[in-house]
C-alpha cells in the first residue's frame, strides 16, 4: 500500500477556543517497533481533545501533538515485530493522539477489528468511549446484573455508550440529562429512568428510592457531595471527568457510615499494557454484543476534517446526542 510523504492534518495553533484548530500539512508518521500506521477514513471527536485544545490536557511524552484519540481505517504499514496485523486490515483503534489527520500511528495492541455489521464511520466512534466506559463501569466500578447505576450526562458520547453497555449487562440504568429531548433519547437507548436535572433534584428522587449502587460521574465539582448522598450503602462512585471542576466537598463521616468506595481514572496516561488489557476485554465481552445487535454507537453529526472546529463548537454547546466524527477520506463510507 503506497504511503505518501505528506498528509492533511488539523493542528492546534495555540491554546484557545475552537477557532484555533487549523488545517495544515505534515509528514506522514512512521510506525515504530510494535506500532501500526493507519490510513484513517474517520476520526471520533471527544471532550479530552477540547481540553487539549484549551491547553489544560497535554499529550503524554512521545505522543503526537495533534488532537484525536480514536479512529477507523485501513492498516497502511506495520512496525517491526507486529504480526497480528497486515497492510489492508480494517481496524478501529485507540490513539495516543494524532487522529485529526489522514494517517496516525498507534500501538498494535490498541487496535481492534472493525466489527461485522458496523460501518467505518460507526467504528471510528467506538474506542475512546468504550475503553473509558468499560474499564470504569465494570473493572473499577464492578457493575453487576441487577444493580442500579446512575449515569450523569446520559446523552453524551460517554453517556450513551454507558447506557447501552450497562443495560446489556442487566443493570437498571438511571440517567441525568438537561432537556426533555435528551431524557427521551436516553430512555429510547435503554435507560429505565431519565431525570431532567434542570427540573428535578436527582438526589431527592434517588434517596426516596433507596439510592443507587454505582454512579458514573463526568461532572465533578458540586456533584461530589450530591453523589455521596445519592449512593446506597456500600455504593461506588467512579469519577471520569470534571466539567464543573476538580474540587468538591467530601463528607468523610458520611462516606464511612455508608461504607462507600470512591475511585476514578483517566485513560490517556495509562500504560500501553493497561490499554492492551482493556482492548482484550472489549474483544472478549463487547465485540459479541456488537455482532448480535445488542450494542452499537449512537451517532450525532459528521464534519469534514478541515472543519473540526465546528465539531468542537457543537460538542461544547452540549446540544449533541451521541458521538460526532470527522470525515477524513473523500471515499470513506
Amino acid at each position: 500500500m503506497p504511503v505518501p510523504a505528506q498528509m492533511q492534518v488539523v493542528e492546534i495553533t495555540r491554546p484557545g477556543g475552537p477557532d484555533v484548530l487549523k488545517p495544515a500539512l505534515r509528514p506522514v508518521p512512521q510506525p515504530a517497533p510494535g506500532q501500526i500506521l493507519i490510513r484513517l477514513d474517520w476520526a471520533g471527536v471527544n471532550r479530552p481533545e477540547a481540553l487539549q485544545r484549551a491547553g489544560v490536557y497535554p499529550p503524554p511524552p512521545g505522543a503526537s501533538d495533534l488532537p484525536g484519540l480514536e479512529g477507523a481505517g485501513v492498516v497502511a504499514a506495520v512496525g517491526e515485530g507486529v504480526t497480528a496485523w497486515q497492510p489492508g486490515d480494517r481496524v478501529t483503534a485507540l490513539l495516543p493522539g494524532g487522529g485529526y489527520a489522514e494517517y496516525a500511528v498507534t500501538d498494535a495492541r490498541h487496535a481492534l477489528p472493525v466489527p461485522e455489521g458496523l460501518s467505518m464511520k460507526e467504528a471510528a466512534a467506538l474506542c475512546e468511549t468504550l475503553f473509558t466506559v468499560y474499564s470504569n463501569l465494570f473493572t473499577r466500578g464492578g457493575l453487576k446484573a441487577g444493580e442500579r447505576v446512575l449515569i450523569h450526562g446520559g446523552s453524551s458520547g460517554i453517556g450513551t455508550t454507558a447506557i447501552r453497555l450497562a443495560a446489556a449487562a442487566g443493570a437498571q440504568v438511571i440517567v441525568t440529562a438537561g432537556s426533555a429531548q435528551k431524557c427521551q433519547a436516553c430512555l429510547d437507548l435503554g435507560a429505565s429512568v431519565a431525570i431532567n436535572y434542570r427540573e428535578e433534584d436527582f438526589v431527592a428522587r434517588l434517596q426516596a428510592e433507596g439510592g443507587v449502587d454505582l454512579i458514573l460521574d463526568m461532572v465533578g465539582g458540586s456533584y461530589l457531595p450530591r453523589n455521596i448522598d445519592a449512593l446506597a450503602p456500600d455504593g461506588r462512585l467512579v469519577v471520569i471527568a470534571f466539567l464543573e471542576g476538580t474540587v468538591g466537598q467530601l463528607d468523610l463521616l458520611k462516606m464511612m457510615q455508608k461504607r462507600l468506595t470512591i475511585t476514578g481514572s483517566t485513560l490517556r496516561p495509562q500504560s500501553p499494557e493497561a490499554k492492551a488489557a482493556i482492548a482484550a476485554n472489549l474483544l472478549r465481552d463487547v465485540w459479541p454484543m456488537i455482532r448480535d445487535g445488542r450494542f452499537r454507537p449512537v451517532m450525532d453529526e459528521e464534519f469534514p476534517l478541515a472543519e473540526a472546529w465546528r465539531a468542537h463548537e457543537r460538542m461544547e454547546s452540549s446540544v449533541h446526542i451521541g458521538k460526532m466524527v470527522l470525515k477524513i477520506s473523500d471515499t470513506a463510507s
